[in-house]
């Protein structure tokens, strides 16, 4: 029975904020059937790459048991994840402009898949590692607060 470390990012900056972030947490640990192995402290942090209310960010390490392939079991925590985001109130899609570019918007709720173990993961629903770890300090700071010194080594380029 192997374990993997999975690395999600929760932000919120809609409503009661702190709510939000619990009651992501409760459902993820239903999802995955256990608590968290680690918990970052919250970062409180400006609206990225729009104008908007200050986001509460955090990031959490699950161990799960590693069902199927890398990517099979990766896809299989991104439909979890997406549907509590739905169950939370989280009602919009993400939104591009004319030229296709995703434009960032106010949400209940955000979670995503930073790390799975030290795969690489690409497929049409997901890319693991989140590409934008390395870019968004409300991210990587509390990444790095609850890292594995063997992810951190995987990964040089988002730890720098």
């Amino acid at each position: 029975m192997e374990r993997v470390d999975v690395f999600l990012g929760l932000g919120s900056n809609l409503g009661d904020r702190d709510l939000n972030l619990l009651r992501a947490m409760n459902l993820l640990d239903q999802a995955f059937g256990m608590h968290p192995e680690r918990i970052s402290r919250i970062v409180e942090t400006p609206a990225w790459g729009f104008e908007g209310p200050d986001f509460l960010n955090l990031c959490v390490l699950y161990r799960p048991v590693r069902k199927g392939t890398p990517e099979e079991h990766a896809t299989e925590i991104l439909r979890q994840v997406k549907a509590i985001e739905k169950e939370l109130g989280r009602t919009q899609e993400p939104l591009f402009d004319a030229d296709g570019k995703r434009v960032y918007h106010n949400r209940l709720i955000d979670i995503d898949i930073l790390l799975y173990g030290t795969e690489n993961i690409q497929t049409e629903e997901l890319t693991v590692p989140h590409p934008l770890i390395g870019q968004r300090d409300f991210v990587k700071k509390p990444l790095l607060e609850i890292s594995k010194p063997a992810v951190r080594e995987a990964f040089p380029e988002i730890f720098a």
